[in-house]
């Protein structure tokens, strides 16, 4: 059964740093493209960052967190993360987790992931 357990969300104000944390069980984890969604209300999900299965050497962003946010693997703890930095307030939004099946590529579509965590809040104060 594969799990994927977000944290590290929290409150933050306009300007500072949080790291999201997605520890993964159950799926052959250093195989995996990992990706970072997220969701603010009454709004759709929306990709926010994904990391290549082969040690996370290929990365992708999207154009609103390019340069602020980073996301990185460690295959052994089988944990992706996402630091994020210089946080607005059109960040605020719920993180999800999301991993994809074995040897396949980022995708920047959430129909392509196949196994969700359950969310983190992240709210950016100004």
């Amino acid at each position: 059964q594969v799990q994927l357990v977000e944290s590290g969300g929290g409150l933050v104000q306009v300007g500072g740093s949080l790291r999201l944390t997605c520890a993964a069980s159950g799926l052959t984890f250093s195989r995996s493209a990992m990706g970072w969604f997220r969701q603010a209300p009454g709004k759709e999900r929306e990709f926010v960052a994904g990391g290549s299965w082969n040690g996370g050497r290929k990365t992708n962003y999207a154009d609103s967190v390019r340069g602020r946010f980073t996301i990185f693997r460690d295959n052994v703890k089988e944990t992706v993360y996402l630091s994020m930095n210089r946080l607005k307030p059109e960040d605020t939004a719920v993180y999800y987790c999301a991993a994809n099946r074995p040897f396949r590529g980022i995708s920047t579509d959430y129909d392509e992931y196949d196994y969700w965590g359950q969310g983190t809040q992240v709210t950016v104060s100004s």
